[in-house]
């Protein structure tokens, strides 16, 4: 791909980040609208139609790893995997 095309195809790709990211603005204004009506209502489900909204409370349990380390750096060393992955940017 010449320079050229290449600057064009950045120019496009910015583009269509910042109407992705107009668009995501407006489908989280649209949640938190649909949220505020279900917390005034204080309910976590609603049927609309043909659609079912949820929106509850989930629990979940983490390794907090920051502390395992600090307590037990052995164990933790022994536990831990590196992992690899690549970052794509354009600066």
């Amino acid at each position: 791909m010449g320079e050229r095309t290449l600057q064009n195809r950045i120019m496009k790709l910015r583009e269509i980040e910042a109407q992705q990211k107009a668009l995501e603005e407006q489908a989280e204004q649209i949640r938190r609208e649909i949220k505020a009506d279900m917390e005034e209502k204080q309910v976590d489900e609603m049927q609309a139609g043909s659609f079912i909204i949820r929106w509850k409370t989930i629990l979940s349990s983490k390794l907090d790893g920051k502390a395992l380390k600090a307590a037990l750096p052995e164990i933790y060393g022994q536990y831990c995997k590196a992992s690899a992955s690549r970052r794509f940017t354009i600066v």
